[in-house]
Order: structure tokens, then sequence, then C-alpha cells
């Protein structure tokens, strides 16, 4: 039988391509929740700088998440190592919302970019438990085809 191994590239890659599709994910949502405020001000244009330090802060977080914290959204269950990671990471969020004055420095928006944050991240928590429950069924229903054509016994080798 022929099995090959996931080599050392190609896991560090899945992961590089999970980190570039998160820190996207997140930069989007919070420059969402930005333009909001922005719009409630009364201005119709977003600061570039402050978006350089979003995107910015999004990618080193999402390491941070992937490599030193578990990956702890795309977690099978929800418990306290999950709740910690989003308590660091909303944490870290809003703190450096208000070093770089995102809002403001206005304490109702921060707090609301805080409770954001933490709504942001249990969907996407969901988000990823409901993709594994679908691509399980998914990959069921292939073995399923695979085992039952017809044939199959003419396509396996004889284990020694």
């Amino acid at each position: 039988m022929n099995k090959k191994k996931t080599s050392l590239w190609e896991r560090y890659l899945t992961k590089e391509i999970g980190i570039e599709f998160k820190a996207c994910l997140y930069f989007f949502a919070i420059l969402f929740i930005y333009c909001v405020y922005k719009l409630t001000q009364g201005s119709f244009t977003a600061d570039i700088l402050h978006m350089a330090e979003m995107i910015l802060l999004c990618y080193i977080i999402c390491y941070v998440q992937v490599y030193l914290l578990g990956n702890f959204d795309e977690s099978e269950s929800f418990g306290a190592k999950e709740a910690g990671g989003i308590f660091i990471c909303t944490a870290v969020y809003t703190g450096f919302s208000l070093l770089f004055d995102w809002f403001e420095r206005s304490v109702a928006w921060t707090a609301g970019f805080a409770a954001y944050i933490i709504l942001v991240y249990i969907c996407i928590f969901l988000i990823y438990k409901v993709k594994r429950r679908i691509d399980d069924k998914v990959l069921n229903e292939e073995l399923e085809m695979f085992q039952s054509r017809p044939g199959k016994e003419e396509d396996t080798e004889a284990e020694p």
C-alpha cells in the first residue's frame, strides 16, 4: 500500500495558509467596526495608518494563536483554554485600539469593540466546528463510495 505522509513543508504551508486566512478574516471584522465607528462620527474616510496597524496586529496575533496558544479558535470543544485564548487576544486587540487611538479613546466604543471581538471569536469557533462536521460527513460519504465500488479487490495489495 502506498502511504504518503505529509511533509514538514506541507504541514508548515498549511499552517501559514490558515494564518493568512485568519488574519484577513479578523482584519475585515475589525475594519468593519472601525468603519461603523467612523460613520457614526460623521466621517466617510478611514485612516490608512490605522488600517496598517490593524492588519499588522492581526497577523501578529494570528501567529501567536497558532504557534503559542494552540490554535484555540479551531478547537474541537470550548473550554477554559479556549476562553483564556479569547480573553488574551481580546485584551491585546483592545489595548492596541487604545494605544493607537482607533476609537479616539472612547470608553463606550472601546468596551463595545472588546465585546465585538469576543463575539467574533465565538462565531469563528462555531464556524470552524460546523465546517469540521461538514468535512467529516463528506469524507465519510467518499469513503463509503470508495469501499462499495466494484472491483476493489483488484486494487488492494496483499498484506505481508
